[in-house]
């Protein structure tokens, strides 16, 4: 990785961040247990077949995680959130959440339910998960397995969940907002809060592919829903509105905006949580895969990674002049997915220019000006 430049007007600025981050201990991390998924989700930015022997051959081993999780756990860490793909595929599910919880680390979980079984409801019993989050795609089979585009696949959502409910295993909805079942959004709130004391949460953007494939990114841009969409359903969903309002509009103003620095990250990536690929790569978060932003943990240690390699990451400048006088120095930003990881995905470069998230952050800004009757 080229040495990053130091930009001498904000040096000693620089120099007491990086002082300070040296010394900063991960609070915690997500372990994707896999990339393979039993389901075929049109807008998944990951998945890889269930039956993908080359993806399976990569996933790191039991002994490998533990060993990962031990050096975390050593830093400092607290927590760790298994995801995937989805992680009950692997037939060693058990034992890593178990070796997990073994370290002292408070174990959270997402899956998509279908493999629920007997097993793992004991599993979740005996050794409660911080928070066990299922996604809920539609509420008839016609809508969920459109997604899922796997046949039976909402009979096995229901019967997982239901299995999870009934015995006692306290679970978190949430749903994704796609072209294939915006039509049943307000049902799916209304299930996802009736079995869950009110929780339920959605999420209305898509990243695209982190191997970047064309076919399967053309499927997630048709999923996508349209900026204004995208606002109006914010709007109508109080608790989404009420973050959008009270964490968002109020930090809409020029004089917070990016201007005269070149920094790529300006975001808490890499300061106090990272990402453990399927495949041992270190990275500062879970969309960040573009290339000289990874560390194979197969070959050096969690320690160099963290304290190393992250700050490194953190120092990368942008030469774009057109991408630093434009989407770097928006006063909107808090509106917009736009930033280094999205960037690559959507342009391959980390300080592409991306039209879509800038359209809606745009129509989100309206939206809370014309809610709020603010100028």
């Amino acid at each position: 990785m080229d040495t990053p430049v130091v930009d001498s007007l904000n040096i000693s600025q620089f120099h007491l961040w990086k002082k300070l981050t040296r010394k900063r201990a991960p609070l915690g991390f997500t372990l994707e247990l896999t990339a393979r998924c039993n389901n075929d989700c049109r807008h998944c930015y990951i998945n890889l077949p269930a039956g993908d022997s080359r993806a399976a051959a990569d996933e790191l081993t039991l002994e490998e995680i533990l060993r990962i999780a031990g050096e975390a756990a050593e830093m400092g860490a607290l927590w760790c959130l298994i995801t995937g793909g989805e992680p009950l595929l692997r037939p060693d599910f058990s034992d890593v959440y178990l070796g997990l919880k073994r370290q002292g680390l408070v174990v959270s979980v997402f899956t998509n339910a279908t493999l629920i079984r007997d097993e793992h409801v004991e599993l979740f019993r005996q050794y409660p998960a911080k928070i066990l989050e299922v996604t809920a795609y539609g509420v008839t089979e016609a809508t969920y397995e459109a997604v899922t585009r796997r046949p039976g696949s909402f009979a096995a959502f229901r019967t997982g969940l239901d299995r999870l409910l009934v015995n006692g295993i306290p679970v978190r909805l949430k749903a994704m907002a796609l072209r294939s079942n915006v039509h049943e959004l307000s049902l799916i709130a209304e299930f996802c809060r009736s079995r869950t004391m009110g929780y339920y949460r959605f999420d209305p953007l898509l990243n695209l592919r982190f191997d970047r494939d064309p076919v399967r990114n053309a499927q997630i841009r048709e999923e996508r829903l349209s900026p204004d969409e995208i606002a109006a359903l914010e709007q109508s969903d109080p608790e989404r509105f009420r973050e959008l309002r009270n964490h968002c509009d109020e930090l809409i103003q020029s004089d917070l905006c990016h201007s005269g620095c070149d920094h790529l990250f300006h975001c808490g990536t890499g300061m106090g949580e990272f990402v453990v690929g399927y495949d041992g790569l270190f990275r500062l978060c879970g969309s960040l895969w573009a290339p000289g932003t990874t560390y194979d943990l197969r070959v050096g240690r969690l320690k160099q990674a963290w304290y190393e390699f992250a700050p490194q990451v953190r120092d990368l400048r942008s030469r774009n002049t057109a991408y630093l006088e434009t989407c770097h120095a928006c006063p909107i930003i808090d509106l917009c997915l736009s930033c280094p990881a999205h960037n690559y995905l959507e342009t391959g470069e980390m300080d592409g220019e991306t039209p879509y998230f800038c359209a809606v952050a745009h129509a989100r800004a309206e939206m809370l000006k014309t809610a709020t009757g603010r100028k």
